[in-house]
């Protein structure tokens, strides 16, 4: 069966990867093209046709979080993708050179409860890796 190619959707700094739904068969080379877009994190959307396990191997997280095709994802889903949104948004200002507390902070100015204490943990343990440190002209990150 042909499948289509992946899709990258990029907006400002964010980018995300639209791909079929593979099978065990076609996992191989599904988690070798989701590691030639730099995935880190798999949402699937779909009921599971394959393993994670081996794409877990790989270091990139998969989260289960399905509902029916051509339905509106339901209100709990919308909630756990939004509230991936300030961990994320504090890993770009912690890549940028903020200091954890500091990116934490500053999110919460905007938005009350912003993280949990897994979250928080996680934010704290965390080690940049260089990837935001170079700026543009006008002085914003820039992912390398």
């Amino acid at each position: 069966m042909n499948r289509p190619a992946p899709v990258e959707i990029t907006y400002e700094s964010m980018r995300f990867l639209i791909t079929h739904n593979p099978t065990n068969a076609t996992l191989s080379k599904f988690t070798e093209e989701l590691k030639k877009y730099g995935v880190t994190t798999l949402v699937r959307v779909c009921d599971a046709t394959y393993d994670k396990a081996p794409v877990e191997k790989e270091g990139i997280q998969v989260l289960d979080w399905p509902f029916d095709d051509g339905a509106p994802p339901p209100s709990e889903i919308v909630d756990d993708w939004l509230n991936l949104a300030p961990v994320l948004v504090a890993l770009a200002l912690i890549e940028c050179g903020m200091k954890y507390e500091d990116a934490v902070q500053f999110i919460r100015q905007k938005r009350r409860g912003a993280f949990n204490s897994k979250q928080l943990l996680y934010l704290e343990k965390y080690r940049p890796k260089m990837r935001l440190r170079f700026r543009d002209a006008n002085g914003h990150c820039i992912v390398q």
